[in-house]
């Protein structure tokens, strides 16, 4: 498991005292009202901490202002950037939640011992997710995240275990 969580990506910078626009990556927007230290990954690769200063929203955006950063041209090299949280500062999950990036790069079995392949993406769509599971040939098979399919996530034993529904192998 990762020790970092990406909570948003760096968009745009925003007015001229080194305020910037972030592309969130978690659930809830809201989500930023609660940040106080976070990890800026540079261009470098190179994390650099900063603390969150104040927060407001403008449509899809949160719009962050560091108290280490204050003008447009100190920020304006981190467009595209991630920003992380250690995962103590991670909102806590409920039961049967995961961070995506625990998930990813899971071994999925169906519940008949069959090897079906990797986890290697996960597809929010509103309804439910869909586990995107990168078969043994190079092919994908879509699973949704229902009571149903989806039995038993074990990041332990790093395994998904799924009851393949009649259809899902047609898709």
């Amino acid at each position: 498991m990762e020790a970092y969580l990406r909570v948003g990506v760096v968009a745009s910078t925003h007015g001229v005292h080194g305020e910037v626009k972030i592309y969130p990556t978690t659930d809830s927007l809201e989500r930023f009202l609660s940040l106080t230290d976070v990890i800026l990954v540079t261009p470098e690769n190179k994390q650099r901490p900063l603390t969150v200063e104040n927060v407001k929203f403008f449509k899809q955006f949160a719009i962050l202002k560091f108290k280490e950063i204050d003008s447009l041209d100190e920020i304006q090299k981190y467009k595209g950037c991630d920003l992380m949280v250690s995962r103590e500062n991670a909102q806590p999950l409920q039961e049967n939640e995961y961070y995506i990036g625990d998930l990813l790069g899971l071994s999925v079995e169906s519940d008949e011992g069959r090897k079906l392949g990797v986890l290697s993406d996960v597809l929010q769509t509103g309804a439910n997710d869909v586990y995107v599971v990168k078969r043994p040939d190079g092919g994908e098979l879509l699973l949704p995240v229902i009571d149903a399919c989806i039995l038993d996530v074990d990041l332990e034993q790093g395994r998904v275990l799924a009851h393949l529904m009649e259809g899902l192998l047609d898709l």
